[in-house]
């Protein structure tokens, strides 16, 4: 997985990607990765977002809490239901009904070791079964659901719920902290809409 990522620039906290083919081996029902996705979703679910995060000392930032709530697909086509949309890095991104991210999962494989001063995602768990929460709501949540972290070993992978709050603060002891993030989904979307997928 490392040789499929290591043309990408490595002063970037984060890139989309898309169109790897050596990732699809590990991403697929049937790999590494993909595997332990369709041990949840079932066979027939597929990679269709993907992003390498990494913080260095150059690249040390932190996000507050949120739920992720957009897709990347292959081009804009209006359905109703499916809006506002954002270009990010060139790829283009809706926020769907929410309950189509319910039935998603992410999961972020560890290329380092992220122990807690090299900054580990942290979760409010149980948040997920919230549904869409309000910005208003969010500290509210986090304070009454508790925050943990999500600690790794290299070759780690963490699996959960996509719409789960989620944060991330600067890494104390800045060092390497590469994670690939991917979204899987088991199902296709309405009308001529496609995932852009992995």
């Amino acid at each position: 997985m490392r040789k499929a990522l290591a043309h990408l620039p490595e002063d970037h906290a984060g890139i989309r990607i898309s169109g790897i083919a050596d990732l699809r081996p590990f991403l697929s029902a049937a790999g590494s990765v993909g595997s332990i996705a369709a041990d949840v979703l079932g066979p027939e679910c597929r990679p269709v977002r993907a992003i390498l995060f990494d913080k260095t000392a150059e690249t040390n930032w932190s996000l507050n809490w949120h739920q992720d709530r957009t897709i990347c697909v292959q081009q804009r086509i209006d359905v109703t239901g499916y809006g506002p949309w954002t270009v990010k890095r060139g790829m283009q991104h809706v926020e769907p009904p929410f309950d189509l991210l319910t039935r998603m999962l992410t999961l972020r494989v560890h290329l380092d070791d992220v122990p807690p001063n090299n900054s580990p995602l942290l979760i409010a768990p149980g948040s997920h079964d919230e549904g869409r929460i309000p910005v208003t709501r969010v500290q509210e949540v986090v304070e009454r659901r508790g925050v943990r972290a999500c600690l790794a070993n290299e070759g780690d992978v963490w699996l959960y719920k996509t719409t789960i709050l989620h944060a991330s603060e600067a890494a104390s002891e800045p060092r390497h902290r590469r994670v690939l993030q991917v979204d899987f989904a088991a199902e296709n979307l309405p009308g001529e809409l496609r995932w852009l997928g992995v």
